[in-house]
């Protein structure tokens, strides 16, 4: 017994030592052998790492106003196991679609998801529908969940909210081609977003640090922390009210020429400062989704899309012309049509039996193509072509905005019609929008080509600096004088309310430069008539710029020239831009009988008619394009023998001075068509004209006959209302198109 207990002792006992060896054998493997990687698993467990996300920058306009910035969203989330245990599925899918709009047979799907093993899952996001929705639809959601709760008397609905970011534009498609837009996941898909994503999203912050299993932290914890990087916060040149201004006006023209496009941008012609900038058709960037992948409307045709200019071009012959004293405008010329040396081919005026013989200027105020090309003849193929790279033509702007493209300038030199057709914007030459206006604005400032720019600011919040655009000038194109004439010289295309193809962009008030464009565009090398690209490029006042714009209009419905389409639209947009600047009006100067004092009124001015009789003509005509009057001479003769109307008379708007000089030969008779009749009899009595009427209203044709005799002109009259083409007289493509030549 004693034998049998012993052993049993010795068993037990060496099964306990056994074990023990065993155990100290296995920590010691674990310990030793295996420490370092299982000391690799635990730090795994321990440490944690926490994202702090960085807030991505927002973009405002020039004064503040926010235009892109992050805010709260909500994504919509189901739970399937506790929705079917409640046994409330048909309500959810009921209630969710008629909040969220998502078909109910894709939400039952979400509600009654199962894994591979049966089993409903816990988590399900509803997208897209109910995929970062903005506060007002969650408070909605979270409404039914919280009704349908009490109505069940249960805690838990299997609804909730996950709180999220997304990006959002407050004033919708206002500047969307300039501002682009994110994705739902955060992703910069175009404009501003895309170009300057990588500073407007700056970097997320890491908090890494070590806890138990509970995620309680450890007392000894070894923390370390990268600081987040907000992304920077970035100011636009751009005017919220100026573009609001823009595309107010572009929606109407858009609606009524239904056009295939259509591009505006204005701009400080001093800074080169982008003003406002948009295109027809237009997308809003909150939903971007709507619009579609490929749609129209997310191309930026301001800065990408290349167009033949057609007479808008003219301004830089002209400029060219002025600068090398080449440019007279009392010189005249045979309008109609022209040959180029060595080419047969007839270059044509829009008129083809033309003006008879006509000043420069006239032949400016008509858009006449024949001027230009002897404009052309003048400079030389060379100086043309110098002139034309000066300003910018062949080489892009250099805006900071993602997507620009160059037009081409681009003639055979051996072909010198081919040279000849550039002078009036017709033939090898493509430019873009944007490049037109940025040569505009050197006409405008000066002589300066400049790089156009839309970020003003740029400030870092995380140091608080911030780095301001400063205006670049790339070269003097011409000199100052030779700008400020070529300025007097467009305003006439303006200011003159009888035959200035620009008149429909005068603005009561203000001084204003401009040049219409009607251009047939071309079909695989052939010009279709019935397609057109009109537009209008102008700048105001003409004295002291603040605003230049351009106007295109591709492919309106009906036949019409950029004089009737597009001046209008400029002259809505820079009327009100102008008085939202503080721009002041021309003053009117009235007495005030009691101070006895002379005061200047902002009303629309009346200007008063300068004493400019017993002047030689040459100072006559250097005053009055100085202070920007439209005016006529009448005569052949070097001195202003009188004038109509008489000096320190208020002119009512449009008003045309005739200056009338010792008669020749041959009476001259002006045009005057579109005047009132008392203008009229006013000038031919001065003239001694014997005068018949016929009809009420304005001056819409004078024809030159006799009676028993002796020389009578007959004026037609018709209202102003009249629909004819006659009063004022224009033809649709009122600005010379280029359709018959080409070479």
């Amino acid at each position: 017994m004693v034998k049998r207990i012993k052993l049993r002792t010795l068993f037990i006992g060496g099964c306990i030592t056994l074990f023990f060896l065993v155990l100290i054998a296995r920590v010691f493997w674990i310990q030793v052998i295996q420490g370092s990687e299982w000391q690799e698993k635990a730090a795994t467990l321990w440490a944690h790492t926490s994202t702090i996300k960085a807030e991505r920058g927002t973009i405002s306009d020039r004064n503040g106003s926010v235009l892109a910035s992050d805010v709260p969203a909500y994504t919509v989330v189901v739970n399937p196991a506790v929705i079917a245990e409640k046994g409330i599925g048909d309500e959810v899918a009921k209630g969710l679609h008629e909040l969220l709009g998502k078909p109910e047979d894709e939400l039952r799907k979400l509600i009654e998801a199962k894994d591979e093993d049966g089993k409903y899952l816990k988590n399900r996001e509803i997208r897209n529908e109910g995929w970062k929705i903005d506060q007002d639809l969650a408070d909605k959601v979270k409404e039914f969940y919280v009704a349908l709760g009490k109505e069940h008397k249960i805690q838990e609905t299997g609804i909730g909210l996950v709180r999220e970011q997304k990006r959002y534009y407050p004033k919708g498609s206002l500047a969307a081609h300039i501002l682009g837009y994110t994705d739902r996941d955060g992703k910069a898909i175009m404009g501003l977003e895309k170009s300057l994503d990588k500073q407007l999203k700056g970097a997320d912050g890491k908090l890494l640090y070590q806890s138990d299993g509970q995620g309680v932290k450890l007392p000894d914890s070894q923390d370390t922390y990268q600081p987040v990087v907000n992304g920077s916060n970035f100011k636009l040149t751009i005017d919220s009210t100026i573009q609001h201004y823009i595309e107010e006006a572009m929606e109407k023209a858009y609606a009524q020429y239904k056009p295939k496009s259509m591009s505006v941008i204005a701009a400080d012609p001093n800074t080169m400062e982008i003003l406002g900038m948009a295109n027809m058709p237009t997308f809003d960037p909150n939903k971007y989704m709507d619009t579609g992948a490929d749609a129209a409307g997310f191309y930026n045709h301001a800065i990408k899309s290349i167009y033949e200019p057609g007479s808008t071009f003219k301004i830089y012959t002209l400029a060219a012309a002025v600068n090398e004293k080449l440019f007279n405008p009392n010189a005249t010329f045979l309008s109609g049509q022209i040959r180029i040396k060595g080419d047969r081919t007839p270059l044509h005026d829009i008129n083809r039996a033309g003006w008879g013989e006509i000043s420069f200027l006239e032949g400016v105020k008509r858009s006449s193509n024949v001027l230009f090309v002897k404009l052309y003849e003048l400079l030389g193929q060379e100086k043309l072509l110098q002139y034309i790279n000066d300003f910018g033509f062949n080489e892009k702007t250099g805006i900071d905005l993602p997507g620009e493209i160059s037009g081409v300038v681009n003639p055979n030199e051996n072909r010198p019609i081919e040279s000849a057709t550039l002078a009036y914007g017709h033939g090898k030459v493509t430019v873009t929008p944007l490049q037109q206006l940025v040569a505009l604005s050197a006409v405008a400032n000066g002589g300066k080509l400049m790089t156009p720019h839309v970020v003003k600011e740029v400030t870092d919040p995380n140091t608080g600096e911030t780095k301001v655009t400063q205006p670049n000038v790339v070269r003097q194109v011409i000199d100052e004088a030779s700008a400020k004439e070529t300025g007097k010289y467009l305003e006439q295309v303006v200011a003159d309310q009888v035959i200035g193809t620009g008149r429909y962009a005068y603005i009561d008030g203000y001084r204003v430069a401009g040049k219409t464009g009607t251009a047939i565009k071309p079909e695989n090398g052939i010009y279709v008539k019935s397609k057109v690209l009109v537009s209008f490029a102008g700048y105001a006042p003409v004295d002291d710029p603040k605003i230049a714009v351009i106007i295109i209009i591709d492919e309106p419905n009906v036949e019409i020239g950029g004089g009737r389409a597009a001046a209008p639209v400029f002259k809505e947009i820079v009327s009100q831009s102008l008085q939202y600047m503080g721009v002041p009006k021309l003053a009117t100067e009235t007495s005030d009988k009691d101070s006895k004092k002379t005061v200047k009124s902002d009303a629309p001015a009346l200007r008063t008619t300068p004493d400019l009789t017993g002047k030689t003509m040459k100072e006559a005509r250097e005053t009055l394009l100085d202070q920007g009057f439209d005016f006529e001479v009448v005569g052949e003769g070097a001195s202003v023998e009188s004038q109509y109307p008489e000096a320190g008379t208020k002119l009512t708007t449009g008003q045309r001075i005739y200056l009338l000089s010792p008669q020749g030969a041959k009476r001259t008779i002006p045009n005057l068509q579109g005047e009132s009749l008392r203008d009229g009899l006013e000038v031919l009595t001065l003239l001694k004209v014997e005068i018949a009427v016929e009809g009420e209203g304005y001056v819409s044709e004078q024809i030159e006959g006799t009676k028993n005799g002796k020389p009578l002109l007959t004026l037609k009259l018709k209202p102003l209302n009249d629909n004819s083409e006659d009063v004022p007289a224009t033809s649709p493509a009122d600005e010379g198109t280029e359709s018959e030549s080409g070479p």
